[in-house]
């Protein structure tokens, strides 16, 4: 028995001060490597920090390009998926209300045309992006209701595509905050 246990005390001993202590350190210490020491990239506007890069945010209103559904409502203390599979009924129904809701907001959409982030959480619940096809999807009605020409709004979108790092490493992607702080310079709600 004492040498089975003594070995196992030792290994816990040895992963306590690793796992406790030593990894934490060193992640600690890349971070401060990092832009920002770790601490998250600030958006700010108007000399205000209005949110992160990668953290999302609820824009519902119609003059704003929408943002991913969040399935833990953009709450960043506590990011999840839905947990939920996509032959779920539940989630199928609140899927369809999505697309329903999405399709009334953009009468010049079908509902084949719906890029799916549209209409689904990301696993997080806090995706700050879109893809290209999901903020263009949604150019006819901003441009509509803020009275801007819809290729005027297509370039802003254009712009304000990220394209990734190296190539065929990812997709590209659009910062649905920083669109809709560039929407408000070029084009101020009223």
């Amino acid at each position: 028995m004492k040498t089975h246990l003594l070995p196992a005390f030792r290994l816990t001993l040895v992963l306590l001060v690793v796992c406790c202590s030593v990894y934490p350190l060193l992640v600690w210490s890349g971070a401060q490597l990092a832009p920002n020491q770790g601490q998250g990239e600030t958006i700010s506007h108007n000399g205000r920090v209005v949110g992160f890069a990668n953290v999302g945010q609820k824009f519902d209103r119609p003059e704003y390009f929408n943002s991913r559904p969040s399935a833990v409502d953009y709450n960043a203390s506590g990011s999840a998926g839905s947990n939920k599979g996509p032959s779920n009924p539940d989630y199928l129904r609140e899927v369809h209300t999505r697309a329903g809701a999405l399709l009334q907001q953009n009468p010049t959409l079908q509902f084949g045309q719906i890029p799916g982030e549209l209409v689904t959480a990301s696993g997080s619940g806090l995706d700050p992006h879109l893809s290209p096809a999901g903020a263009y999807a949604q150019v006819a009605r901003v441009a509509r209701l803020r009275g801007l020409p819809a290729g005027r709004v297509r370039a802003l979108v254009a712009a304000h595509v990220e394209e990734p790092l190296i190539v065929f490493f990812g997709p590209a992607k659009v910062n649905v905050l920083r669109l809709n702080l560039a929407l408000d310079k070029l084009h101020p709600r009223t």
